[in-house]
């Protein structure tokens, strides 16, 4: 997959950026990088190559160095919310945005 000058135009208008030519060009360079890089990736086979749920799982001597879960802050929900236009339940009522 590779933009084009238009294709950058075209996102930086949805995303309401106004980019200069040189930001332009830089940026069409490197959205096209990524998708070069992205190609590359696809074209490994990883046939009968489990995936790693983390990626210490592939030194088996180092010990994690993880911290208890312990709770450390006292519950404020009543005070946090106390400042919301709605609540309900414990919740955050909004309005829905989205038909």
């Amino acid at each position: 997959m590779s933009l084009t000058p238009s294709d950058i135009s075209r996102i930086a208008d949805l995303a309401r950026l106004e980019l200069a030519p040189t930001e332009r060009g830089r940026m069409l360079t490197q959205l096209n990088g990524f998708f070069d890089l992205v190609q590359k990736m696809r074209a490994v086979d990883t046939t009968g190559i489990e995936p790693l749920a983390h990626p210490f799982e592939t030194i088996r001597d180092l010990p994690l160095r993880l911290r208890d879960d312990i709770v450390s802050e006292p519950n404020n929900r009543a005070a946090n919310q106390r400042s919301a236009p709605a609540v309900e339940g414990g919740l955050f009522l909004v309005p829905k945005v989205i038909e």
